[in-house]
C-alpha cells in the first residue's frame, strides 16, 4: 500500500480513505454535523451597488449603461446634477453584492458579503462600495452594505502583453453589511423539531432516533423517512426548543453511508471509500502505440536544367504493442486495499486506473456509486 502511494503521488494525488477497524468500521459523529434543524437556517440576500475609487479600472460607461444610470441617480440624490454625455469616469464599477443572513441575526449585527463586477471593469482593487441595500426573496431590505472591498489577485497590462493573477473583479467584505431588519420567527413557540439529514439514509435516521430516545427517554424522537426525524419538545421534558437542540446536537451516532467512488477527470483524482467492494473480476490493461514518421526524399534534376527538385514522400509507420501486461484477478468481495493492490500489480497509472474503474462498474462488478465529475 505504501509503495503504491509513493509511486502514484509522484505523478498525481490519489486519496484513499481507510477507516480504522476494517472496511465495516463506522466512525461516530455528532448529530449536529450530519443534520439540519428545521427553522435554524440562513437566508440569501442580494443587492446592486457601485464601487468607486478605482484606479482607472472601472466600467466603460458606454458599454455599461446601467452603471451610468445608477451613478446619475446617486448624484442626483446627493444634490448634484450630472450630464451623462459629459461625465464618463473610469473609476466606478457596477457590482452585485451577495450575502447570507444567518439564523437569529439581530438588528445591528454585521455579516460578510461578496462583491462581483457585472460590467467590463478590469479590477475592483482599492475600491469602496457605496451604501447598497440588500434584499431577500420577499423583496424586503434586511441589510445595508458599505465600505472598502478586499479584491484578490491583480491585473497588469502593457502595450503588447497582459497578465492577470487571481480574479480581481471579485472581492469580499468581512463584516461589510449591517443587519437592519430581523426575520420574524418565534422559535420558542414551536412544539416539534424536525431534523433533516444532509445525506438521507434509513440506517442513519434509525440510529439518530434510537440515540435521542436513549438520551432523552420515552418517545422523544420518531423517524418519519430516510431524511427526517421528528423530535417532540413536550415529550423530552425540556423547557424550550433551544435547550433541547443544545442537548441533541452533541449526541454521537454512527453515520451509515453509501459506498462511493468519486473520480475527477480534470485532475485525475480518485477517491474511494473504505466500504467499496467488488466481485470477482479479471483486469488487464495493454498499451498500443502507433508511430508515424515522415522522411521525405529530394531528387535533384539534371545539371544545367531549369526543372525544380522533386520531393518524394517517404512515410514510416511503426506499431508498439507495449510491454506484456499481466491479467490480474481480483477475488470475490475484495476490499479497498485489495482493489488498490490489484491495480498496482498491473503497473497502471492514475489515468489508466480511472478507465479500469469505469470498466469494472460497466461489468457490474463494482458495488458502489461511481460519480464522475
Amino acid at each position: 500500500m505504501l509503495r503504491f502511494l509513493t509511486k502514484i503521488c509522484r505523478a498525481l494525488l490519489i486519496l484513499a480513505v481507510v477507516f480504522p477497524g476494517g472496511a465495516n468500521a463506522e466512525t461516530k459523529v455528532r448529530i449536529k454535523d450530519i443534520v439540519e434543524f428545521e427553522g435554524v437556517r440562513g437566508n440569501d440576500l442580494v443587492g446592486y451597488g457601485l464601487v468607486v475609487g478605482l484606479n482607472g479600472t472601472g466600467d466603460g460607461l458606454r458599454n455599461s449603461p446601467f452603471t451610468e444610470e445608477a451613478l446619475a441617480t446617486l448624484l442626483e440624490q446627493l444634490g448634484v446634477n450630472v450630464n451623462g454625455e459629459a461625465f464618463r469616469p473610469k473609476n466606478i464599477a457596477g457590482v452585485i453584492v451577495t450575502g447570507d443572513l444567518p439564523a437569529f441575526a439581530r438588528t445591528g449585527s454585521r455579516i460578510d458579503v461578496t462583491v462581483s463586477a457585472i460590467g467590463d471593469a478590469k479590477s475592483l482593487l482599492g475600491g469602496t462600495l457605496i451604501m447598497t441595500p440588500m434584499k431577500a426573496a420577499d423583496g424586503k431590505i434586511y441589510a445595508v452594505a458599505q465600505g472598502p472591498v478586499l479584491a484578490g489577485g491583480f491585473s497588469a497590462q502593457g502595450d503588447a502583453a497582459e497578465v492577470t493573477q487571481g480574479v480581481p473583479t471579485s472581492a469580499t467584505m468581512p463584516g461589510g453589511a449591517r443587519v437592519e431588519q430581523e426575520i420574524a420567527f418565534n422559535f420558542a413557540d414551536i412544539d416539534r423539531i424536525r431534523l433533516a439529514l444532509r445525506d438521507p439514509d434509513f440506517t442513519t435516521a434509525v440510529r439518530i432516533e434510537q440515540a435521542i430516545n436513549g438520551a432523552m427517554g420515552g418517545d422523544t424522537a420518531r423517524m418519519a423517512d430516510s431524511g427526517t426525524v421528528d423530535v417532540s419538545v413536550r415529550a423530552s421534558g425540556m423547557t424550550s426548543p433551544a435547550h433541547l437542540i443544545a442537548m441533541i446536537e452533541n449526541i454521537n451516532v454512527a453515520a451509515s453511508r453509501q459506498a462511493r467512488v468519486v473520480i475527477d477527470q480534470r485532475s485525475g483524482t480518485i477517491v474511494l471509500g473504505a466500504d467499496v467492494k467488488i466481485s470477482s473480476v479479471a483486469v488487464s490493461q495493454g498499451g498500443l502505440t502507433v508511430r508515424v514518421e515522415e522522411q521525405p526524399q529530394a531528387t535533384l534534376p539534371n545539371p544545367f536544367s531549369n526543372a525544380p527538385p522533386i520531393v518524394l514522400p517517404r512515410t514510416g509507420i511503426g506499431i508498439d504493442m507495449g510491454e506484456d501486461r499481466r491479467l490480474a484477478l481480483v477475488q470475490e468481495t475484495a476490499t479497498l486495499a485489495d482493489l488498490v493492490d490489484g491495480l498496482n500489480a498491473l503497473g497502471v497509472g492514475p489515468r489508466g486506473m480511472i478507465d479500469i474503474l469505469k470498466s469494472i462498474k460497466t461489468a457490474g462488478a463494482l458495488h458502489a456509486d461511481l460519480i464522475v465529475q
